[in-house]
């Protein structure tokens, strides 16, 4: 893989041995759309190895032996590329970039992100926008970007929207980030001009401890994405801006509560699909919809019928990703046996003292946040949380056994 940096404009070319599909590195299968992308607003001096992580979020899929950018790297950064996907990294020649005394975050307007940027109300936000793509069409153009942006803007916190495209360099599944990290490559390259050391993140407890959506029902302590010591933990903190999950620890119901009881309430949005509100006629909204009403003990309020394709994953039988949570509102939603959660039932026995554990903080998550930062964490989740016990512990690290 070769890259090149034009500014903000970036483009790549594959060398004989990467693939036009590959795998991110959660497994998902990514195919190639285009070499090419842009992100808008970037300074043309931030540090060679911000621009490399920056690529490489968009280019590690299709990447199989070696990367050769456009300017000297670290050794480092070359030696995190090297340990975390056996890659031959260069050239090398660069002194490595010193972390800066700035938590930023990474902030998408949902609760999780919302519930992360509470716990830290002085850090600034860095919103990505996608824009469309000047050779490779629409073809998802009911996300609206948009609203998501317009909503961060009227946040009154400090926020630095960075605008690009890089979403159309996937062909299939659809238009979106080729690796996770990729939401972060704006902020990267912004990471000199904000004196940023750490990136906080809104993934939650679920995402980072319990396998996420596709590390299905499984304790995952060694997690590739999001633990500091995993490949890309190791990688982002060689170019001096450290992976930090503020609410690391906590479960979605969690977040979601915090996220609801803030000031940031009015500009929460999960939703990618609607105008003046969530749509209620989405997956993520059906579910986003179950964990709110546990959380505020109310009945059920979605249009979503069982016979929804996407309503199905959630009332087969288990394990599945995000199992965590469909429990939590089973045993908690007024009536959801008179929903479509209902046959649901028939597989957990799920009660409120069962999933308790799930409205306290695990303790290790804490503890991988950078020390800069960790005080303030601990203090919030001490609060407003508090820590699990060493039973509930247990039960966060027998998850899927």
């Amino acid at each position: 893989m070769r890259v090149t940096w034009t500014g903000g404009d970036l483009s790549f070319r594959l060398d004989a041995e990467d693939e036009i599909t590959g795998r991110a590195s959660d497994e998902h299968p990514v195919k190639l759309a285009i070499n090419s992308c842009t992100i808008g607003g970037v300074p043309e001096d931030a540090h060679p190895d911000l621009f490399a992580v920056a690529a490489w979020t968009v280019v590690a899929p299709w990447t199989r032996r070696r990367v050769l950018f456009d300017r000297a790297i670290s050794a480092e950064v070359a030696a995190a590329l090297h340990d975390g996907w056996g890659v031959e990294a260069g050239p090398v020649g660069a002194e490595p970039r010193r972390p800066g005394p700035t938590l930023g975050i990474s902030y998408s307007g949902g609760a999780d992100s919302v519930a992360a940027a509470t716990i830290f109300p002085e850090s600034p936000f860095l919103h990505f926008r996608r824009v469309p793509h000047r050779r490779i069409p629409n073809r998802w153009p009911h996300y609206r970007s948009d609203v998501l942006a317009k909503l961060a803007a009227k946040t009154g916190r400090e926020v630095t929207t960075v605008t690009s495209d890089l979403e159309y360099t996937l062909a299939e599944p659809r238009p979106g980030y080729p690796e996770h990290h990729a939401v972060a490559a704006g902020a990267l390259l912004l990471a000199d001009q904000l004196g940023l050391g750490g990136l906080g993140f809104g993934y939650e407890m679920g995402s980072r401890w319990l396998g996420g959506g596709r590390y299905l029902h499984r304790y995952t302590p060694d997690n590739p994405m999001w633990s500091p010591h995993g490949k890309w933990g190791r990688l982002f903190a060689a170019a001096g801006v450290h992976l930090v999950l503020p609410v690391g620890g906590v479960s979605e119901a969690t977040t979601m509560r915090l996220a609801l009881n803030s000031d940031l309430r009015e500009q929460v949005r999960w939703c990618l699909r609607g105008t003046d509100g969530p749509c209620r006629d989405c997956g993520k909204c059906l579910y986003k919809e179950l964990i709110q009403a546990a959380v505020e003990r109310r009945p059920l309020n979605t249009p979503v019928t069982a016979d929804r394709p996407f309503a199905r994953k959630w009332l087969r039988k288990p394990p599945y990703g995000g199992q965590e949570m469909i429990e939590y509102g089973l045993a908690r939603v007024p009536g959801i046996e008179n929903t479509l959660f209902g046959p649901a039932l028939d597989f957990f026995e799920a009660t409120e003292e069962s999933t308790s554990w799930l409205d306290h903080c695990y303790p290790p998550a804490i503890e991988e946040i950078p020390e800069a930062w960790r005080a303030q964490a601990t203090a919030f989740m001490t609060e407003n949380v508090g820590m699990m016990t060493e039973a509930e512990t247990r039960r966060v690290e027998n998850w899927g056994n």
